[in-house]
């Protein structure tokens, strides 16, 4: 192990992991996989037994985990639940050793900063780094990582953060890395949204989706909904992309109330955000992000489907 940890290029041979996800798992896997000692905490045993078979050490708290180690790392699904780890009674800033904290969830830049100044009255510097890419991107490395924290430290910590995706420095104060992603899922959240109306009208019209897609994505309407998600997840009726439909509409709801907060108008984000919501009450939270279509196809009497 000193021979293997010899060659870590980090500022510590330790480091923490709590949030063991879809998006986590995989993030803290590739971890180990570097060379880097876990230590790993999830309210879900079964999740902590996956990554302990692969050598991370188990905690029984994220306090305890930031007893441990000067690094941490979480992964969670929603502001209420970052708060509630990193600033709770046996939360991160109860650790007797933790010093960095990097939040790798969306909370939105309000949350964000609110749970860094909390934290750097305590001794601790809040590291904004959300992630994007979905499931397959944590999976393979390939993740977008928007890093906000004070310049020195991102250097020390962009070695490590490059084993879970291309790194990109955004600022150097909390909250911009979450205006950051929120930015990029707004888009994503309205090019899915765009591209589910606009095949179910072709569809509804006597068109093949199939070829539609193929059109599409020779011309100008090409995204990613269209490249990726409506071939290999709603024409095949898999709608499995790996991103839940609570999630997003999340995204979007915070992206809004952030603009809202800055004086931003957002005419056709209010819109998509109304669809998002529909999706998340009709169904429901847990439903993959790509079955958005399904709404558009019941209000229609279509299916999009390969022929």
């Amino acid at each position: 192990m000193e021979k293997l940890s010899s060659k870590i290029p980090f500022m510590t041979k330790q480091i923490g992991f709590i949030g063991l996800g879809r998006m986590g798992t995989p993030m803290a896997a590739r971890l180990i996989d570097a060379g880097y000692p876990l230590i790993v905490y999830d309210v879900r045993k079964e999740c902590v037994e996956a990554l302990v078979a692969k050598g991370a050490r188990a905690a029984v708290s994220p306090a305890a985990v930031a007893s441990s180690v000067d690094t941490v790392l979480l992964s969670l699904p929603d502001p209420p639940i970052v708060r509630r780890v990193a600033l709770g009674a046996d939360g991160v800033i109860a650790g007797s050793k933790v010093r960095t904290m990097i939040d790798l969830s969306t909370t939105g830049a309000t949350a964000a900063r609110e749970i860094a100044a909390a934290l750097a009255a305590n001794g601790i510097t809040a590291v904004d780094s959300p992630v994007s890419g979905g499931v397959a991107g944590a999976v393979k490395g390939t993740l977008a990582v928007m890093v906000a924290c004070p310049k020195a430290l991102y250097a020390e910590l962009e070695p490590m953060l490059k084993h879970i995706g291309r790194v990109f420095f955004i600022g150097e104060r909390p909250g911009m890395g979450q205006t950051m992603k929120l930015a990029n899922n707004l888009l994503s959240a309205t090019a899915t949204a765009a591209t589910a109306e606009a095949i179910v009208f072709g569809v509804k019209s006597g068109l093949d989706p199939a070829v539609m897609c193929d059109v599409i994505n020779a011309g100008s309407g090409r995204n990613t909904a269209s490249q990726d998600k409506f071939p290999n997840q709603v024409l095949t009726r898999q709608f499995n992309q790996g991103f839940a439909t609570g999630l997003m509409y999340k995204d979007v709801r915070l992206c809004l109330e952030e603009a809202q907060a800055l004086g931003v108008p957002m005419t056709v984000s209010t819109g998509v955000r109304a669809l998002w919501a529909r999706a998340n009450e009709e169904l429901g939270a847990g439903s993959d992000m790509t079955a958005i279509v399904q709404l558009l196809e019941r209000a229609t009497g279509v299916e999009v489907k390969s022929k």
